[in-house]
């Protein structure tokens, strides 16, 4: 009995024990998914020796395979590498303390698509931060605003289509801002417009985006050392003329922006088929606009006028020389240079013109700009006086012209020769009287008349006295004349216009 109890116990307790490790063995295995989460969260310990090299004070942790900032880094450390990673999210704990000394950041090419807005708060030294070559798409409101000693933001090579405008607020040292090969279609005017852009930013790089149009007139008004840096070739820019012209005085002030990268500056001609041309080109084929040329600055006399050094650098040494490469004097009173390196002119005189040339230095850069300003001889008023005489002459000629239109046109004719207005036979009053030769029709003639007349018709011939007719361009005006009658023998003779022969052409009466 005893025997056999024995025999059956230790089946028994083996079956426990197996039991027992079975569970434990459960535990375990449950156990260690949570802390391989819990180690993606937070991250593994920095280990200089086998994930990252530590040279002082840079930690270099490149192409480790990494999905979270390693832990513990030294608060010295001034370059941290995290390139070439997997990691996805950028959250607000990825480094407990604060890192003083940090000024440069490299996240590229980590798949990188969250950035928590409290992700630089320990970090607000940062001068330099490269986030290209991501998956970012929304760039947040106020989402870089600690970082206000940042001057290079590397945003190229992501997916950003939503930028809100604030997203680079605080970013009042910021030098550089590269947002090319995205999918942006706003131009970020704020960024560079007067009042609301970064003051320090000389470098903004949107090229290679979907942006279709341009602020064309707020961007002409910028000064040279901001355009010198405006990228924003390889967009589908739709053609046009003003485009080109924006384009080639770029090009004519050889600023970087349009001379570093000539070709690659096109635009969608509007059709179909959406054909790129060169924006430079648009002069020649397609729009036919006109071509660009340096003006001269004109003015009259006793103006004045402001010539604009307006140099590819800010902040640069100027210094003007007069026509003659006279350099300028500070006595010279018609000539000064204002503080904002300008030169102001005036009042002009006729002397004044020529090639003004204004020398800008710097330490990177020496830039020489010539102004031509020609003077007229005749001040803005007298410009104006003859412009009104030349005005007045040319109405008073127009006038004359269409006087003498109406004298020769619109006049009555009362000549014979005239169409529709030949003399009227059954109306004697209608006939002219300048001279008037009356031949007597309704007399018949006697044997004795035709004696005296010697074998001539015997005729009455009758002249007008002149007295009393006012004279009109050198004839007698018939105006007001009566009819002259004849007494004989109990009959009335009146002047016959049958027979009449009238001349307005001349003053010599006619005798038939």
């Amino acid at each position: 009995m005893m025997g056999g109890s024995v025999g059956v116990s230790q089946p028994a307790t083996a079956a426990a024990l197996s039991r027992r490790s079975f569970v434990t063995v459960l535990h375990l295995t449950l156990l260690l998914p949570t802390v391989g989460v819990s180690g993606q969260l937070m991250g593994s310990p920095l280990d200089c020796h086998k994930t990252c090299v530590c040279a002082s004070n840079i930690v270099s942790c490149s192409k480790m395979n990494l999905t979270n900032v390693p832990l513990a880094l030294p608060k010295y450390t001034a370059v941290l590498d995290l390139s070439f990673n997997s990691i996805t999210r950028l959250r607000a704990e990825w480094t407990p303390d604060h890192l003083s000394r940090l000024h440069s950041l490299l996240l590229s090419n980590n798949g990188l698509t969250f950035l928590s807005s409290e992700a630089f708060i320990y970090v607000t030294k940062l001068r330099y931060l490269d986030l290209s070559s991501n998956g970012l798409r929304i760039l947040d409101e106020f989402i870089f605003e600690p970082l206000e000693h940042l001057e290079v933001l590397l945003l190229y090579n992501n997916h950003i289509s939503q930028i809100d405008r604030t997203a680079f607020s605080g970013l009042d040292r910021l030098q550089r801002l590269y947002l090319s090969q995205n999918s942006i279609t706003r131009f970020p005017l704020e960024l560079v417009k007067e009042r609301s852009r970064l003051e320090a930013l000389k470098l903004l790089d949107v090229s290679s985006n979907r942006i279709k149009s341009l602020p064309l007139y707020e961007l002409q008004v910028l000064p040279a050392w901001i355009k010198n840096g405006l990228y924003f070739h390889n967009n589908p820019l739709s053609c046009s003329c003003d485009l080109y012209d924006m384009v080639a005085r770029w090009h004519l002030k050889e600023l970087s922006s349009a001379t570093d990268f000539k070709g690659s500056h096109t635009c969608v001609i509007p059709g179909q088929r959406k054909e790129k041309m060169a924006i430079l080109d648009l002069d020649k084929a397609y729009l036919n606009c006109s071509e660009v040329k340096t003006l001269d600055e004109e003015a009259y006399l006793e103006q004045f006028l402001v010539l604009d050094c307006d140099t590819r650098q800010r902040d640069m040494v100027k210094r003007w020389a007069l026509p003659g490469n006279i350099p300028l004097s500070p006595t010279n009173k018609t000539a000064v240079m204002r503080s904002d390196g300008n030169l102001r002119i005036g009042p002009l005189r006729l002397e004044d013109s020529g090639v003004y040339t204004c020398y800008a230095t710097s330490d990177s850069l020496n830039e020489t700009l010539y102004v031509t300003v020609v003077v007229f001889n005749t001040t803005m008023a007298g410009g104006l006086e003859n412009l009104k005489t030349a005005y007045t002459t040319l109405v008073a000629c127009l006038v004359s012209i269409v006087m003498v239109l109406i004298y020769l046109y619109l006049t009555p004719c009362r000549c014979a020769c005239c169409p529709g207005q030949g003399l009227d036979k059954s109306d004697p009053r209608e006939s002219l009287h300048s001279s008037t030769v009356s031949l007597s029709q309704g007399h018949e003639e006697t044997p004795q008349e035709k004696t005296e007349g010697g074998g001539f018709p015997y005729r009455h011939v009758a002249f007008r006295d002149p007295k009393d007719q006012m004279e009109q361009n050198g004839r007698l005006n018939p105006i007001g004349e009566e009819d002259e009658e004849w007494q004989g023998d109990n009959s009335e003779r009146r002047r016959s216009d049958a027979e009449s022969v009238s001349s307005v052409c001349s003053d010599t009466p006619m005798v038939v």
